[in-house]
């Protein structure tokens, strides 16, 4: 690598978006045939700050902008739909980048070392890195959106033919949560307390994958997921407690199950179940799953075994009933 082909001053904009950036906000938003305040409202929905009128814009940002307004122009979408849409991509991106950042910056930098470049400024690694393996990330990227997109359709497809309303379903949805995580990441350092939660977080992902589940979300110390029924949803709380409460270098887990109508919204869920599930998890022993009558209710009798627990107070439900549930 010569010389000339590293960024200068810590370019990271440069280096990274392979454009200099030489637009307003103005001149980018009227290139796009955008109003500036929407333009503007774009960026900001997007997730990045604004910069007034200092030449912070390139043609890749006209272009992503004209892209967006082209599609309101032409009536498939209107604008607050499209900002819609647009949080969506933005904050999974923000996500996305940060994860990747993390998990591959020493390794990028150690390998741009022994390439030959000087030093190892992460802007300068991440450039070199860039330009020789960004294709092949970008096409992970768009396989995995394809794919993702492919199933949403499906889910969709499905739900329509039982309810009308596509957003409205009903679903097994599940909490999982360390126990004592507090506690735990007084007593770890930042790394090894990283290391907890990154193992967590795939290993929860790999049983809610290979159980037909969905990973919603994850909170570092928790996940939230759910499934088409109670079965499925019990079969993946007791994988999870089969890899990483069993596991006695991980620290034990506590799910929560329950069962009814949910609306999916922005890749979220929502409703009295989601809440409901979580509410379990602080009635839940260490690797055990707690279920709501409703899920009880749905679990074949002949494979899991279900036993009532004291009634207690829930927190936005009043007094009830939770139970334990466990594989006869």
């Amino acid at each position: 690598m010569s010389d000339e082909t590293l960024p200068e001053g810590g370019d990271v904009a440069r280096a990274l978006l392979g454009q200099e950036p030489t637009l307003t906000a103005a001149e980018a938003a009227a290139k796009a045939g955008l109003p500036l305040r929407e333009a503007r409202r774009l960026w900001r929905t997007l997730g990045f700050p604004e910069r007034g009128d200092e030449r912070a814009y390139n043609e890749d940002d006209v272009a992503a902008i004209a892209a967006v307004s082209q599609v309101v122009t032409e009536g498939l979408i209107d604008f607050d739909l499209a900002l819609n849409v647009v949080r969506g991509v933005g904050l999974s991106m923000a996500r996305l980048a940060d994860w990747e950042v993390g998990a591959l910056i020493q390794r990028v930098e150690d390998a741009f070392v022994e390439d030959g470049g000087r030093g190892a400024a992460p802007t300068a690694a991440a450039d070199w890195a860039l330009e020789r393996y960004g294709d092949r990330f970008e096409v992970i990227l768009l396989y995995a959106w394809r794919r993702h997109l492919a199933a949403a359709v499906a889910r969709i497809e499905s739900t329509r033919a039982i309810d009308a309303d596509p957003h409205t379903t009903d679903l097994t949805v599940g909490f999982a949560d360390i126990v004592s995580f507090t506690a735990l990441s007084n007593e770890l350092s930042r790394e090894k307390i990283g290391d907890v939660v990154e193992v967590f977080e795939a290993r929860c992902g790999d049983v809610i994958a290979a159980n037909g589940g969905r990973l919603i979300k994850s909170m570092g110390d928790a996940v939230l997921f759910v499934n088409a029924d109670a079965l499925g949803g019990f079969e993946t709380a007791e994988g999870i407690i089969k890899v990483v409460g069993r596991d006695k270098r991980m620290p034990d887990v506590r799910i929560g199950l329950a069962t009814g109508s949910v609306v999916m919204r922005l890749g979220d869920v929502f409703g009295p179940p989601v809440n409901l599930a979580a509410r379990l998890t602080a009635v839940a022993r260490r690797n055990r799953i707690i279920v709501d009558r409703e899920t009880a209710d749905l679990l074949p009798k002949d494979q899991i075994e279900t036993r009532p627990l004291p009634a207690r107070p829930m927190r936005g439900f009043g007094v009830m009933e939770p139970l334990t549930a466990r594989r006869v």
